[in-house]
C-alpha cells in the first residue's frame, strides 16, 4: 500500500503540474514525504518501533500541512497515508498524539484562507477525527477482550487450586477413616493368632500375612497423607472426624452465630453409617449453613436427614433471597459436589419450590450390597 499510495501522489502531481505556478520540485519531494515514511507507521510498535512510528507519523502529518498551506494543494495519496497514521496511532493506544494530528487541520480551517484550501482541510479534519475515533474504539475493545480473557484463565486457575485444595482436604478425612479399620484389621488379625487355641500352623501364617499386610498399607496411607498436607501447607489434626451425631452441636453453633431460627430434622430409622458417609454429611451441611449465614443473613434455615433402605438425603434450605450471583461464585458448592462424588453421591443446588436455597445431597449407604447384588 505505501507504494502504491507514493506512486499515486507522485501522478497526481505531475498530472496537475500546469496548473502549479511554481514549487513543482518541492511539492514533488513533499508528496513523496507524505508516503514514504508510512511503512515505519504500519511496522511493529514494540521498543524502538514504537518511536519509529511515531516519528514516521509526525513526518507524514508535517509535509501533508506544509503541502496544504503554503502550496494550496493535498494528493489524494497524502490524505490516505495521513489517516492511516492517525487510525494506527489510536489503534495502539497513542491517542494523545493521534489527536494532535487532526489539530492543524482544524487551526487551518478557521484561519481563514482560501475556500480550496479551507474546504480540504474541513475533509481531512472530519476523516481523521472518524479515523482516530475507529482505531480507539479498535484498541479498547482489543484491551477488553484481552483482560477478559487473562481473567478468565485466573478465575480457572482459582477454581482448579480451590479443587485440589479440597480433594485434599476430603482425602486426608477418609485416610482417618480408612485408617482406623485397617488398623482395626491387623489389631485382630494378631488376636486372632495369638488367642485361638488348636489354630493350624497354616492359618496362624496366614493371620500374621494379613496383619503385616494390614501394618503395610496404614504406613503407605500415613505416607501418601503426609504428601498430601505438605502439598495444601496445613498441620496434621488429631482429631476425630466429625460425624452425624455432632450435627446437634452443628447446628447449635449455627444458630446462636447466625442468630435466626435453625432446626434439624431428622426422619427414618436412624443407624449408624460408614464412617466416610457420615464425614461427607457432615462436611455437606456445615458448607451449606455456612454459606446461608453468608448469603443469606437471618434467613431461616431447615437441616433435614432422611435415612432410607439405600440412601442417606440430606437437604439443608434457607428462605432467604433464592439465589444471588454470590451463590455460584466461590468455591463452597464446588467443595460439596467433591464430597458427594467422592463416595458415589450426588449433589443438587438451587432456588427452592416457594423461596429460598437448597442444597440437595444423595449419599449411598451400602453401595458394596448394590454391586454384589444377583442380577
Amino acid at each position: 500500500m505505501p507504494v502504491g499510495l507514493a506512486v499515486l501522489a507522485v501522478s497526481e502531481v505531475l498530472l496537475r503540474s500546469h496548473d502549479l505556478a511554481g514549487g513543482f520540485a518541492a511539492l514533488l519531494l513533499l508528496a513523496l514525504a507524505t508516503t514514504v515514511p508510512l511503512p515505519f507507521v504500519l511496522g511493529s510498535g514494540s521498543g524502538s518501533g514504537r518511536f519509529a512510528r511515531s516519528g514516521a507519523a509526525v513526518a507524514i502529518s508535517a509535509a501533508c500541512v506544509l503541502s496544504l498551506v503554503p502550496f494550496g494543494m493535498l494528493t489524494v495519496g497524502g490524505v490516505v497515508a495521513q489517516l492511516v497514521c492517525v487510525y494506527v496511532l489510536g489503534r495502539a493506544g497513542a491517542t494523545t498524539l493521534g489527536g494532535l494530528f487532526v489539530l492543524p487541520y482544524v487551526v487551518i480551517a478557521l484561519a481563514g484562507h482560501e475556500d480550496p484550501t479551507r474546504i480540504v482541510a474541513v475533509l481531512v479534519a472530519t476523516l481523521a477525527s472518524a479515523a482516530a475515533a475507529t482505531g480507539i474504539a479498535h484498541h479498547v475493545r482489543s484491551t477488553a477482550l484481552a483482560h477478559s480473557v487473562t481473567e478468565q484463565a485466573f478465575a480457572d486457575t482459582l477454581l482448579e487450586h480451590a479443587a485440589r485444595g479440597e480433594r485434599a482436604r476430603i482425602a486426608r478425612e477418609l485416610h482417618d477413616v480408612v485408617a482406623h479399620h485397617i488398623s482395626m484389621i491387623a489389631v485382630q488379625a494378631e488376636t486372632a493368632r495369638l488367642t485361638t487355641p488348636g489354630l493350624p500352623a497354616e492359618g496362624a501364617t496366614r493371620l500374621l500375612t494379613i496383619g503385616d499386610t494390614a501394618r503395610t498399607a496404614l504406613t503407605e496411607m500415613r505416607r501418601l497423607l503426609g504428601v498430601l498436607r505438605e502439598d495444601a501447607h496445613t498441620g496434621v489434626q488429631r482429631r476425630p472426624q466429625p460425624g452425624l451425631r455432632q450435627l446437634i452441636e452443628l447446628v447449635d453453633e449455627s444458630r446462636d452465630a447466625a442468630g435466626s431460627r435453625t432446626r434439624l430434622i431428622v426422619s427414618g430409622a436412624v443407624t449408624t453409617l460408614d464412617p466416610g458417609i457420615e464425614v461427607t454429611a457432615y462436611r455437606i451441611v456445615q458448607e451449606a449453613l455456612t454459606n446461608a449465614r453468608r448469603h443469606a443473613p437471618g434467613a431461616a434455615v431447615d437441616v433435614e436427614l432422611r435415612y432410607g433402605d439405600n440412601d442417606l438425603a440430606v437437604r439443608v434450605r434457607d428462605n432467604g433471597p433464592g439465589q444471588p450471583a454470590t451463590h455460584n461464585s466461590g468455591h463452597g458448592l464446588l467443595g460439596m459436589r467433591e464430597r458427594a462424588a467422592t463416595v458415589g453421591g450426588t449433589l443438587r443446588t438451587g432456588p427452592a419450590p416457594g423461596g429460598g436455597f437448597l442444597v440437595e445431597a444423595r449419599l449411598p449407604v451400602n453401595p458394596d450390597d448394590d454391586e454384589e447384588a444377583p442380577a
